[in-house]
């Protein structure tokens, strides 16, 4: 028999094949990361292609990408049917992109930590050269030179 994406599994194969406790799988679902429906006996079951959004969900977990970048992600994904190559593609570039500027900002914090933060506390020798006469308190409170690209808009 071959497997389609659109076969159902219940919930207890679905943590069988993930190795996600019902809890998470029951939060995820909560967040709008993944979806089911219930049996006429009340019973949870997923379309296989939940899988692979569970398992990108655990992978992002390990990189620490926050759930709601994970959701804004999949917004673009269907929930109707399994998404095509083409929207996993979609969404790799615009994942892509998240990652390239987390990996900017990585990279300006290693330079900047090499230096001075930025954080107009005058401690160190090259906040005379980088932040002369504490110019930098009016931009706000904390490191202002490494904030997220968020925190900047």
């Amino acid at each position: 028999m071959h497997a389609s994406p659109d076969d159902e599994l219940p919930i207890g194969e679905v943590i069988r094949r993930t190795g996600v406790p019902a809890s998470a799988l029951h939060f995820y679902e909560r967040k709008g990361l993944i979806f089911s429906e219930r049996t006429s006996g009340n019973q949870r079951i997923f379309s296989r292609h939940m899988l692979r959004r569970i398992s990108l969900i655990i992978v992002a977990k390990r990189l620490h990408i926050p759930l709601s970048d994970v959701a804004e992600v999949f917004a673009g994904l269907p929930t109707d049917r399994a998404p095509t190559h083409k929207d996993w593609q979609r969404v790799s570039r615009r994942w892509k992109k998240q990652l390239e500027e987390r990996r900017r900002v990585i990279e300006s914090l290693e330079h900047e930590l090499t230096g001075c933060i930025g954080c107009g506390c005058l401690s160190m020798k090259a906040c005379l050269l980088l932040n002369p006469d504490d110019a930098l308190r009016g931009r706000g409170p904390g490191p202002v030179r490494i904030r997220r690209p968020s925190a900047d808009l």
